[in-house]
């Protein structure tokens, strides 16, 4: 047996794509697929120990992201296959031909690439929080600037038509934050997770509002601090390195949180939904876009009538939907100890806190519209990218958000903004008719 010959088996010889292997073998699609176009090359026996060592998806995302493994080809047809069950993996009789050819030192364990993250401590801790965010987010600002685009917004842009440009899009998206929140001169605004700072200067520099932003990378307090004096804005913008649960100076008129509750784990949720009404003052409006997960991805799910009962139960005591993204991907190289929250639960947790929720969106199909470009950029620009971070980070990057566009498109995640307002004996303060929607 060689290498080839044993992805082949692997899938029942039935094999979508063609297979090159550092031994000289090569197999051929057996099966009509839209993968028969894409190679798979494994280039070195290294590949063989991750995936014998680590079965599954951490030994394929190692192996990827080492370079022991590599694709040529239209990556999205990938996600359309099915993986092949472990069995077929380690079926004993298979593996030990394997052996007998690439050496039996190859099931001795690899230490993991360098970039792997390894959060220490209690999981959502202060200290432990800071270093996920710092894995993900202090990479590079160069880095960021060619992914994103000027507008340095890494969260879903909102698009009027799918030909607008991306920073027409993103201009677009705080804009809608903005006019959610009724954002008028001389109110506070708290932006939790603020990001390179897109959200808290749009709305100093034309609403007039006096903004507070957090994040806890440094590079970013840095680059939004800068920004900030660009456009004209310090006086009105400050930027801090801090914990929103550290923050105590609101009241705030408003608070925005865009793509940071996705950082806060599930049993979290409690502490992070009443932090946020206690910073709010009475008739103020706090916006949430997040990501999360449908509960299911079946089409017609037809639950029965116990598992019905389970999930009512599970409603009621503020623990429905998925949490963990299930990606040992995801949670090794890109985003660890993220957790992506079904919308159902946030809206339940944050009504269970006090807020009154006034306004639901999904943005879904806007996501992978941003995702595209986002990949687009980064394809144009990957040798410039490999240089400044680095081969191993360039290719997770590329990966993992082919994969989300793939994801958001096929309705594998969603995303969704939340508009909440903290009724004043009664009042919400909104207009009888929503009229959020940006005039450009």
């Amino acid at each position: 047996m060689n290498v080839a010959s044993f992805v082949a088996t692997v899938f029942d010889n039935k094999l979508p794509f063609r297979v090159e292997a550092y031994d000289g073998s090569a197999a051929e699609p057996t099966v009509e697929s839209s993968a028969n176009s894409v190679t798979l090359k494994i280039i070195s026996r290294d590949a063989i120990s991750r995936i014998l060592t680590h079965p599954g998806e951490l030994g394929l995302a190692r192996a990827y992201v080492a370079g022991d493994i590599d694709v040529d080809g239209d990556l999205d047809s990938l996600f359309d296959l099915e993986v092949p069950p472990l069995r077929h993996l380690l079926n004993v009789r298979n593996v030990r031909s394997l052996l007998s050819v690439v050496g039996t030192s190859a099931i001795r364990p690899l230490a993991p690439p360098p970039i792997e993250a390894k959060p220490r401590g209690a999981l959502h801790s202060k200290s432990r929080d800071s270093q996920a965010v710092t894995h993900h987010y202090n990479v590079s600002n160069r880095f960021y600037e060619m992914v994103l685009g000027p507008s340095m917004t890494y969260s879903c842009a909102v698009f009027a038509t799918p030909d607008d440009t991306l920073e027409a899009a993103q201009a677009r998206k705080v804009d809608l934050v903005a006019r959610k929140l009724d954002l008028q001169p001389g109110m506070r605004l708290l932006d939790v997770g603020c990001g390179w700072g897109a959200m808290s200067i749009h709305a100093a520099r034309h609403y007039g509002a006096s903004v507070v932003g957090v994040t806890l990378s440094e590079p970013q307090r840095r680059y939004a601090t800068e920004q900030a004096k660009l456009a004209g804005v310090s006086d009105l913008v400050e930027f801090r390195l801090q914990d929103f649960r550290d923050i105590q100076d609101g009241p705030f008129d408003a608070i925005s949180s865009i793509g940071m509750s996705e950082h806060v784990g599930r049993r979290s949720l409690p502490n992070y939904s009443q932090i946020i009404f206690d910073l709010l003052k009475p008739g103020g409006r706090f916006l949430n876009h997040a990501i999360g997960k449908p509960v299911s991805f079946d089409d017609d799910p037809q639950p029965s009538r116990l598992s019905e009962m389970s999930r009512q139960t599970q409603i009621a005591l503020g623990m429905r939907g998925p949490s963990k993204s299930g990606s040992a991907f995801i949670e090794r190289y890109v985003f660890p100890d993220g957790e992506l929250h079904e919308v159902g639960s946030l809206i339940s947790m944050f009504q269970a806190h006090g807020f009154e929720v006034r306004h639901v969106e999904s943005l879904r199909e806007h996501y992978a519209l941003t995702l595209r470009r986002w990949v687009d950029n980064l394809t144009k620009r990957f040798d410039e990218a490999v240089e400044e971070v680095g081969i191993e980070r360039a290719r997770v990057w590329r990966l993992y958000m082919a994969g989300s566009a793939v994801g958001f498109e096929r309705h594998h995640l969603e995303i969704h903004q939340v508009l909440n307002v903290r009724p004043l004996e009664g009042k919400s303060g909104m207009p009888l008719r929503p009229n959020f929607e940006p005039t450009f």
